[in-house]
């Protein structure tokens, strides 16, 4: 399974992007100074806002763009001089047009005719693809016949129909409805265990890029802020971006009052201390930002234990079936949440309680001030 290839054991490197960059007027530069090795066998996420970057990294790799500066390798040679169709690189795109006038078996056909395969061998490999996308008896029907989940599926198998040693994959489940999505995430998931083929995804949902990746590389401003397993990414995000783009983020602007090592003592607009996690911090004196996520703040009795204890004004209740969002007014700030599964939930607290809240110092991390509204 993937476990292998996150923990390095394959370890080998497929694709090298080197000091990449982009920009289409020769001034605003989308992709500022890429240097991103990928693993073969992995399945890695480009995570980010419109306009981070990250379509264009991708479409650098399949050779539909090309690099203002620097070089794209793959398989230990460059192709930055290699059209799309020479490159063994499967494509997935949102919309990714089947031909209307073919039937599923000829559009999984087609790329494996163009590179004049036995007949036998085509029928087999299209055979083998349907079977793998749950699609056998759908053979014969043109793509107006099939649902949308259908159609992506058939796209799917038609970029791994040839047996690429690369998959790339551009917001490929953005027309689907959630529950629908949310499968095919599955299925994508288990058909990269399947095969071992390497996967390069590109999303703007958080949700999507932590279930299915092994890395996921989070992309702001034509720059990676960081590069982690999903767990490493939301436990311990290395900047402000990277906390509030990845999950909820509770924030506390402060000032920094000293830094022990791996701790920091941070002092809030109101005077309150809070002992943190020194993550990226700059000299006494300078602000800072604390994140700490929802579901690490103790309510009530359960504070007792943490070593940053403060009391909250319950504002709001919002329901979501199997917890429930607190939000409260904790330190002078107004939109503090914190997150309660449903059977952990004290049914006495009304709004407007005053209560004691706390969290742990492993979990209230010190970053950089967020420096403009994001």
């Amino acid at each position: 399974m993937s476990e292998v290839n996150s923990s390095g054991a394959v370890g080998e490197t497929l694709v090298s992007f080197r000091g990449v960059q982009k920009s289409y007027d020769g001034e605003a530069l989308i992709v500022k100074n890429l240097n991103l090795d990928i693993r073969k066998g992995e399945f890695l996420t480009l995570l980010g806002p419109s306009g981070s970057g990250k379509t264009t990294s991708l479409m650098m790799l399949a050779g539909f763009e090309t690099p203002t500066a620097g070089e794209i390798q793959l398989a230990g040679r460059s192709i930055n001089n290699v059209p799309p169709h020479k490159r063994d690189i499967g494509m997935v795109f949102q919309n990714y047009a089947l031909f209307p006038h073919m039937t599923v078996a000829e559009n999984l056909a087609f790329p494996l005719s163009v590179r004049n395969l036995s007949k036998t061998d085509i029928s087999e490999r299209v055979k083998r693809v349907l079977n793998m996308v749950q699609l056998d008896s759908f053979a014969k029907r043109y793509p107006g016949q099939l649902s949308g989940g259908q159609q992506q599926r058939v796209a799917l198998a038609r970029a791994l129909v040839f047996e690429p040693q690369l998959v790339l994959m551009d917001e490929p489940l953005g027309a689907l409805d959630k529950q629908l999505r949310e499968h095919m995430q599955m299925e994508i998931k288990h058909i990269h265990q399947r095969l071992g083929v390497t996967v390069v995804y590109v999303t703007h949902d958080q949700g999507e890029a932590l279930t299915m990746s092994d890395r996921v590389a989070v992309f702001h401003q034509g720059e990676i802020q960081q590069i982690a397993d999903p767990r490493t990414l939301y436990e311990a995000p290395s900047n402000t971006f990277v906390a509030n783009f990845i999950g909820e983020n509770n924030r506390l602007n402060g000032t920094l009052l000293q830094r022990d090592g791996e701790r920091c003592q941070v002092q809030l607009g109101r005077g309150e201390r809070v002992e943190a996690l020194a993550v990226n911090v700059g000299q006494p004196g300078e602000p800072v930002t604390l994140s700490i996520r929802p579901e690490r703040v103790r309510l009530n009795g359960h504070s007792e234990q943490c070593a940053n204890r403060f009391s909250g004004r319950v504002a709001e209740f919002i329901y979501l079936g199997d917890h429930v969002r607190v939000r409260l007014e904790v330190c002078g700030k107004t939109d503090f949440f914190v997150k309660q599964p449903i059977a952990e939930l004290d049914q006495s607290l009304a709004v407007g309680d005053v209560v004691p809240l706390g969290w742990a110092v492993e979990h209230a991390r010190a970053l950089d001030p967020v420096a403009q509204a994001h």
